[in-house]
């Protein structure tokens, strides 16, 4: 029997088509959650500025930030020298301006390196629980029990100057807490009816952990992913403050530090501007970090 439908039918069924179609995702509407908090807004355009500002650094610098003009030694903020000038005549804002291609980048991957690793330990840890989880959790306890920046100078001092070496050191000191975040974001979802379906109908573990737990449990990881990355700018600029980051002639922002406390008594600017630009990329990525909790989680607000 062939199925009947009137116009007024199928223009009901097309309205409640229409009604269907409009229906935003979670994800569009935690975009606009996060869209309507303005210091969320106003961080997240801070970091975009200075992702573009170390892209296009030899655009924007007026100097090379290696050139030394021993003409020009201490001098203080003008309409040549921005931000004044260092202790060897180089220009300030020129090698701020390069430091956000080391600090921002570098405070990044270290961030995702330890992402990468306690996401794992923690997902499997969560989801396997039993003796998995007291191995990988009282071992993630011995690590934690080591205050972070001194794991990080222990490792700096065993593996040397660089780079790569400071990202290890950085990571290794964040993983402790991506684990835990990790693990307690699973926890949340690992007894929900999708997860035991999936396993009655022989889904793999290792596709359960992908298709289900880690996409549901994204929202507490990217928080506090967005979170930690102020934490590794700073535990990196502290490392370079001391003479175990990365050292001069590279323009990294707490290298820069390093050598203006020398001369903060007679020649304060060369740290105040490092200083400020430290700070206002910290506070950039706090604003964008809680903006982005309250986003992703309106009940956290």
């Amino acid at each position: 029997m062939s199925k009947i439908t009137t116009p007024a039918m199928e223009k009901l069924y097309k309205k409640k088509k229409y009604n269907i179609e409009g229906v935003s995702s979670p994800g569009k509407e935690a975009l606009k959650r996060l869209m309507r908090d303005r210091t969320a807004v106003a961080g997240l355009i801070i970091i975009i500025a200075l992702l573009l500002v170390g892209l296009f650094a030899p655009l924007i610098a007026p100097y090379d930030y290696q050139v030394q003009d021993y003409s020009a030694v201490l001098q203080g903020p003008s309409s040549a020298h921005w931000f004044g000038t260092d202790g060897t005549g180089r220009d300030i804002f020129s090698r701020c301006v390069y430091g956000a291609r080391y600090s921002l980048p570098i405070g990044i991957m270290c961030v995702a390196v330890g992402l990468i690793i306690g996401g794992i330990l923690g997902v499997i840890a969560a989801y396997f629980g039993g003796k998995t989880d007291n191995v990988i959790m009282r071992f993630i306890d011995i690590i934690q029990a080591i205050p972070s920046t001194l794991l990080c100078i222990a490792l700096v001092a065993i593996l040397g100057n660089g780079v790569v070496q400071l990202i290890i050191a950085v990571a290794a000191g964040s993983i402790q807490g991506m684990t835990k975040s990790c693990r307690a974001a699973v926890l949340m979802v690992k007894n929900s009816e999708y997860v035991s379906s999936s396993k009655s109908i022989g889904v793999s573990n290792l596709m359960i952990m992908l298709r289900h737990l880690v996409p549901n449990a994204v929202g507490i990881i990217v928080i506090n992913a967005a979170n930690s990355v102020s934490e590794s700018i700073l535990t990196i600029s502290a490392l370079s403050y001391i003479g175990i980051g990365l050292t001069s002639p590279t323009p990294e922002w707490g290298a820069i530090l390093s050598e203006g406390k020398t001369y903060i008594s007679v020649a304060p600017h060369t740290v105040l501007f490092p200083g400020l630009v430290i700070a206002i990329t910290v506070l950039a990525f706090n604003l964008f970090g809680n903006g982005l909790r309250d986003a992703l989680d309106p009940r956290l607000k």
